[in-house]
């Protein structure tokens, strides 16, 4: 176990994958520094990593870090990551105990002269369970409380939770409460009230619900860029700019015309130069109210050198892509969208959201009671 028992602490679990766990974390790291200034963060086992001065380090980590200036070794706030073949490895060898000794010790140097420590798990109470590190597992070994995150709902979200508190007290693990997580805000107060009595039905407390908001699950230019490996022919500037809605130029340029609007992701083939004339003749009309999020050109094909000039003075990216124009828009349709350190405006929205809809203060006298 941890040397570092006495340093409160609090689990944050989420019903299934993308229920928005690390936003609420996020969220509630915010919230948690104005009360405890000396905070600590852990994720002890991440899936979705980069590659840090030789180290496999969690994004989720990397953006805790890089946000509130957290002091501790990104390689403690991460310490282990699940790559391409570790199941395989593990089920060969089973070096349990080395991968337990791991967390703990991270755990200690993460906690030390700390005045509270964020535990983030990945997705729900099972994930893990291959090589015996579940959340619930490590929330044990951590001695740490639980708190639930599952979206917005009544009757799927509490089914979902049964499961999930199922494996958590076979472990010997408390559940603090559960926030509810992109709740249709027309919905809220009624979402609130049968939630409520639902959870108290099973002995769980209802800590917060928090509307939709489609801001956080918008895509931006530089997760787009990154998801495609795609090049960028104009300037970068821009490239934070949020997609609020996606355009495939598959129709001719008078209906195109119509569909330009601020906030648009215009995805074309390459050879389409008159999507591209129209897109910079629209920069100068009078009744323009914005520009484009952005502009990704399909195909591989690079427009002419006379068009490649408008190009570099358009305002916002352009991208060059492989594949055609369907499998670029499917593949931006599908893209899983994690906040990241230069999502600033995203970043104020979630603390925004959790010091207003979380009952931050409740959830502190349950942890340290």
């Amino acid at each position: 176990m941890p040397k570092n028992l006495e340093t409160p602490r609090v689990f944050v679990a989420a019903t299934r994958m993308n229920d928005g766990k690390t936003t609420t974390a996020l969220g509630l790291l915010s919230a948690l520094q104005q009360r405890r200034p000396r905070l600590g963060y852990i994720k002890p086992v991440g899936q979705r990593f980069v590659d840090i001065e030789e180290q496999k380090i969690d994004e989720d980590s990397v953006l805790m870090q890089r946000v509130y200036q957290l002091e501790a070794p990104l390689v403690d706030m991460s310490p282990i990551a699940v790559e391409p073949d570790f199941t395989r490895r593990y089920l060969e060898s089973s070096n349990n105990e080395t991968l337990v000794r791991r967390i703990e010790k991270a755990f200690d140097r993460v906690a030390w002269e700390k005045d509270f420590v964020l535990v983030e798990g990945t997705g729900h109470a099972g994930v893990g369970s291959v090589f015996d590190l579940s959340n619930a597992t490590v929330a044990r070994l951590l001695h740490s409380k639980v708190v639930m995150v599952t979206q917005g709902g009544i009757g799927r979200p509490i089914d979902e939770l049964a499961m999930n508190q199922a494996l958590f007290e076979r472990e010997g693990v408390q559940i603090l409460g559960v926030i509810l997580n992109k709740v249709i805000p027309e919905k809220l107060d009624y979402i609130a009230n049968f939630a409520r009595k639902g959870l108290r039905r099973r002995g769980l407390r209802l800590l917060g619900v928090i509307p939709h908001q489609p801001l956080l699950s918008s895509p931006t230019l530089a997760a787009i860029r990154d998801d495609l490996e795609a090049d960028v022919l104009n300037s970068t500037a821009g490239i934070n700019n949020i997609v609020d809605r996606v355009v495939v130029g598959a129709m001719s340029v008078h209906n195109a015309m119509h569909h330009l609007t601020p906030g648009a992701l215009v995805i074309a083939p390459g050879d389409r130069e008159d999507i591209l004339l129209a897109a910079g003749a629209s920069l100068n009309r009078v009744d323009s109210t914005g520009t484009l999020a952005g502009i990704i050109l399909t195909d591989n094909i690079r427009p002419s050198v006379a068009v490649m000039k408008i190009v570099r003075e358009m305002p916002y990216p352009v991208l060059l892509a492989e594949g055609d124009s369907y499998q670029v828009a499917s593949r931006v349709h599908d893209l899983t969208v994690k906040t990241r350190p230069s999502d600033t405006q995203k970043i104020q929205m979630i603390r925004d959201l959790v010091a207003r809809h979380v009952d931050v203060d409740a959830l502190m006298e349950l942890i340290t009671a």
